[in-house]
Formats: structure tokens, C-alpha cells, sequence
């Protein structure tokens, strides 16, 4: 049984002040994270995967679909499991910065969950604080700092120390890395890396870099506009892309000569959810970017399809035919 199990997941946010709810920000996505692995979900900003990151952890409520932890379903837990869960299910944010009091010290940040939770006795505060500073390479005088005193880099440390402190079985990492320098990327990939593979938590890291997936995850779920469109093994995925969406991503990534490989996608034309003629709330939701549009791509939304070795696909399209 997976530790994390997402099935058909709807979340809408209300269209404006007192007015009903909107279109879906997270439309029908299922996926599961296995106990110890680290899946990845990337896609443009927009899509999506920070509020199905929330809707996660509770965050935000979800109108549709079931979210289960350890088999149990998040949406009906009492108080006290939801108490017991939110141990278990922590998440790193995007903005380290923004997480942080800046009326507080870097020790009490940390002390305040040990606090709450009841993780360890007062008295061995201080240390199990020092301890947890040391595991994300930080010494344990940075205890005395205020968030502002440090550098970028290493608040996300705190942040990742903090989370860490409650010993969680799952870590929802918002693109914990994108708010960083190219270089302090790299440290804090690698630091969260190997805590992931010693400390065995599972995790869904959240990004839009699928270079930074590749090196972190084992599998990827490639989202677009609240929909999964592609999923599967992450070199298989990133090494033959069959969602036109997904080669799109990759197609975007700057060359080493600074450059930018030309798009084969074209960019938006028209606006609106479907391409011009299909009817309101059907078709493809890719289908106004897509060189491999058809009419079937107008009439309906294609299903994700599974294939081989783990590759599931939502294309009409030449790519996904190679599937099956």
C-alpha cells in the first residue's frame, strides 16, 4: 500500500468575493507516493502543484476525490489524528524567508515545533535544536540568529530543519530550491538529498525544472492546467517524452551557450481552456498549444493512458500511440 495515495483530487477556489466556486485549479489527479521514494511533480507556475501540495497536508480544502495517508482518509480524520498527522506530513516551503518569524530567533523557530508537539522535554530543547542544525550542516551558534542574519541558503537549511525536527514519514518540498542561487541550488539538492535517503522519508518534490527532478526523483508526474499529463519513470519520461506538453518543458531549458533551443510548440493563441470551436468545458486542455491537435483532441479530453514500464500518457497523439 502506498504511504500516500491521491485518487481523482478536485480543488476550486471561489471565482470572486461571495461567488461560487471556479473552474478547477486541480482537476481529477491521482497518484501515489510509495513509502521512501521521492516523486516528483513539475509543470509550469499556474498548474497547480503547489495547491495540490496544500490540499495534501490540509491546507486547502479539496472538493472532490481522496486524499489517504497510510491508508487512512485525510478528510475524515478526528482531531487528534489530524494532530498526529500534521507530524507526520510536513512540508519545506518555497520562500524560505517567508516561513520564518522574523521576530524569532533560528533556535526558537525550531524549539517552538519541538514545543507544540511535545517531542522532547524542555530541558532537551536546546540540544535536540543544536543536533537538528548540525544535520543540515549549519553550527549550532546560528541558534542565536535571527532569519534575517542569514543568507538564502541557509534559511532554507533552518526550514528543512525544522520540518525534520517532528521526524516525518512524508515532506512536500515546494520548489525548495527556486528561490536560490544556482550554486547554494546545487548544496541544498544535495543536503536534501542525502537526508532523504538516510532518513528514508517519502517525498513529493514539487518543481519546474525537470533537470532538478531527474537528479532528485525516481519517477515524475508532469502537470498542466490542474491535470496530469504525463507519468513515468524519470529518465524514461525526460529521455522520451510522448506528451507534447512535456517536451515542451524540455525544449525550454537554456543551452549551455546561453541560448534557447527552438520551440517546436507554439506558443498560446487563443484564450480560454479549449481550442476555438469546441464546446465550453470539453476538449483538450493542451490543445491551444499543441502542433498535433486533432478533432478528436477538440471533441474530448484524452484519458491518461497507461503503457509500458510505468508510462501513462493523456495524448491522442503520435507520442502516445507509441505506447500501446
Amino acid at each position: 500500500m502506498p504511504l500516500l495515495e491521491i485518487n481523482e483530487l478536485e480543488v476550486r477556489y471561489p471565482a470572486g468575493h461571495g461567488a461560487a466556486l471556479g473552474r478547477a485549479v486541480v482537476d481529477g489527479v491521482s497518484l501515489s507516493v510509495e513509502a521512501g521514494r521521492c516523486v516528483g511533480l513539475v509543470g509550469e507556475s499556474g498548474c497547480g502543484k503547489t495547491t495540490l501540495g496544500r490540499a495534501v497536508l490540509g491546507l486547502v480544502p479539496h472538493q472532490g476525490g481522496t486524499i489517504r495517508f497510510d491508508g487512512a482518509l485525510v478528510g475524515e480524520m478526528t482531531r487528534r489524528a489530524m494532530m498526529k498527522y500534521r507530524r507526520l506530513a510536513q512540508m519545506v516551503f518555497q520562500d524560505p524567508l517567508g516561513s520564518l518569524d522574523p521576530r524569532q530567533t533560528i533556535g526558537s523557530a525550531i524549539g517552538e515545533v519541538l514545543h507544540v508537539h511535545r517531542v522532547c522535554p524542555p530541558a532537551a530543547v536546546a540540544g535536540r535544536v543544536a543536533e537538528l542544525l548540525q544535520m543540515v550542516g549549519l553550527a549550532p551558534e546560528f541558534a542565536r540568529r535571527y532569519p534575517h542574519e542569514t543568507s538564502g541558503g541557509q534559511r532554507q537549511r533552518v526550514g528543512i530543519a525544522r520540518v525534520l525536527a517532528l521526524a516525518p514519514r512524508l515532506i512536500i518540498a515546494d520548489e525548495p530550491v527556486s528561490a536560490l542561487d544556482v550554486s547554494i541550488q546545487a548544496q541544498v539538492l544535495n543536503l536534501f538529498k542525502d537526508l532523504q535517503q538516510s532518513l528514508g522519508f517519502a517525498c513529493l518534490f514539487i518543481a519546474h525544472d525537470l533537470a532538478v527532478v531527474r537528479y532528485m526523483c525516481s519517477e515524475v508526474q508532469v502537470m498542466f492546467m490542474g491535470r496530469i499529463v504525463e507519468s513515468g519513470p524519470c529518465a524514461d519520461v525526460i529521455d522520451q517524452p510522448r506528451h507534447p506538453y512535456t517536451r515542451q518543458l524540455l525544449e525550454s531549458v537554456p543551452r549551455l551557450d546561453g541560448g534557447v533551443p527552438p520551440r517546436s510548440v507554439p506558443a498560446v493563441s487563443k484564450s480560454g481552456d479549449t481550442v476555438a470551436g469546441a464546446p465550453a468545458g470539453r476538449g483538450c486542455v493542451y490543445a491551444p498549444r499543441c502542433p498535433e491537435c486533432s478533432a478528436a483532441c477538440m471533441r474530448e479530453m484524452p484519458p491518461l493512458m497507461t503503457g509500458s514500464a510505468g508510462r501513462s500518457v493523456a495524448c491522442f497523439g503520435a507520442g502516445a500511440r507509441k505506447m500501446t
